[in-house]
């Protein structure tokens, strides 16, 4: 579950508190009504705050949603990184695959307003692109890139190969059967995970 981080730079900690309660209730309701569905009212509801105070800390509700998102996903950039710091063989992406999508999974919510909603707000993509997919790019680029120089990898360009190593993790780990299904098995996980992993390092083709 995605706990978004309290600013400091807000007067009193009541303040904070009431600030991340509004993000907490923002991401529950966009993720089930939808951005359009949800008004202001709903929120300050959810929140439990007057709906003045919404306005206090976020000069819009479009605001609100790009904060959602944008800090959701640098939680999840900051996960990425410390399990690429600490992994124990750079043959070992089966292991980081299965732990992001865990992860992932228990961010759904978050998922579903980046997939539903960036759609339709292109300053949301954008920040989603510049802020997210790009840092997540070049933390992924300088992982590979370090690997190739001791020889674990095949020279290649390394942000190629970062882009395809985040785009199959981000397509087939957000399948139906594995991340948006509360129900699937730790099996089904697995299986994901260790297939991703086995492409990625080996490819498809039939060995010569």
């Amino acid at each position: 579950m995605i706990v978004f981080h309290q600013r400091p730079v807000l007067d009193t900690q009541t303040e904070e508190s009431t600030r991340d309660r509004i993000l907490q209730a923002a991401l529950r309701l966009f993720a089930r009504k939808g951005y359009d569905a949800t008004t202001t009212r709903d929120l300050a509801a959810a929140a439990k705050v007057a709906e003045g105070t919404i306005f206090r800390h976020f000069s819009n509700k479009k605001a609100i949603l790009i904060e959602v998102a944008t800090q959701g996903w640098v939680d999840i950039l900051t996960d990425l990184l410390t399990e690429l710091s600490e992994m124990g063989s750079y043959k070992a992406v089966a292991q980081v695959m299965k732990r992001r999508m865990l992860r992932m999974r228990e961010n759904s919510d978050l998922m579903r307003v980046c997939f539903m909603e960036a759609q339709f707000h292109p300053e949301l993509r954008d920040r989603i692109q510049t802020e997210v997919i790009e840092k997540m790019t070049d933390v992924a680029e300088a992982f590979f890139e370090t690997a190739m120089d001791r020889g674990i990898y095949r020279p290649m360009n390394p942000k190629i190969v970062a882009q395809v190593f985040l785009g199959m993790f981000a397509i087939s780990g957000f399948s139906q059967e594995t991340i948006i299904d509360p129900h699937a098995s730790p099996k089904a996980m697995q299986e994901m995970a260790e297939g991703i992993a086995e492409i990625f390092l080996n490819g498809v083709l039939v060995k010569e």
